[in-house]
């Protein structure tokens, strides 16, 4: 029997004193792909910070549980070392901070070689790569993958991956669809947070958000179906309802 990872109930947040979530509710499944798909102004992306915890985004309404645990009032690092990881939809840059050292920061193994693994797991060369830097001297698709390599060594419970196919090109796109597919592999839950339908097709499951709030849930042929014909062609932006 599956069991749900990350538990979210009636959440609810504003942001500016503009609803953002509303009465938000999903299971996520342990160790599936699941898709949070839904046109810009959905909600996406503050959904994924609201789980992570950043600045900002830790004072709602209603339940976030991780494995059990109440997220309510940690802090990203505490949520981190309960098992929780982000790719960002734009990588961080970090002058002055080694490729190796980025990828080792959260992971247990800290051995030049566990960073050479993992960089060779998104396709990059370490002898390239690790004595570089994590700053614009790397484009946008070498940073997604060297934070997915990162993420490889740190091996969370749950990654997050925001909006995985902005700004990279298709090749760069099929090597982080690789690296979904050996996060699969090691048991890690995943969950991608996009408009594009070539990503919604790699997960298992899939929850249609517009206005704030989950609308349908599902295959993800019967959400890419609804998406495609009703949510692409239609203009309308985020204006939830007031009341759960």
């Amino acid at each position: 029997m599956d069991r749900s990872i990350l538990e979210i109930d009636d959440l609810t947040l504003e942001l500016g004193g503009r609803r953002i979530l509303d009465c938000l509710s999903l299971d996520l499944w342990e160790g599936h792909v699941h898709a949070v798909v839904g046109p810009n102004g959905a909600g996406k992306s503050t959904l994924a910070n609201t789980v992570m915890g950043l600045s900002g985004y830790r004072e709602y309404t209603g339940t976030v549980k991780f494995l059990g645990n109440d997220l309510y009032g940690l802090s990203v690092d505490q949520r981190a070392r309960l098992g929780i990881g982000m790719a960002w939809q734009e990588p961080a840059r970090f002058r002055g901070l080694g490729v190796e050292d980025f990828i080792l920061s959260g992971s247990e193994d800290k051995s030049a070689e566990k960073a050479a693994d993992c960089l060779m797991k998104v396709d990059l060369d370490p002898e390239k790569y690790l004595d570089r830097a994590v700053d614009g001297t790397l484009s946008g698709g070498e940073r997604k993958r060297i934070e997915l390599a990162s993420i490889l060594a740190q091996a969370p419970r749950l990654v997050m991956m925001d909006e995985p196919d902005s700004g990279i090109d298709v090749e760069a796109l099929k090597r982080i669809f690789d690296a979904i597919s050996v996060l699969r592999g090691m048991g890690s839950t995943v969950l991608l947070i996009t408009h594009s339908m070539t990503v919604l097709e790699q997960a298992d499951h899939a929850f249609l958000l517009c206005c704030g709030s989950i609308q349908d849930k599902g295959g993800v042929e019967k959400i890419t179906e609804f998406y495609a014909g009703r949510c692409i062609p239609c203009d309308h932006k985020n204006r939830p309802e007031e009341g759960c």
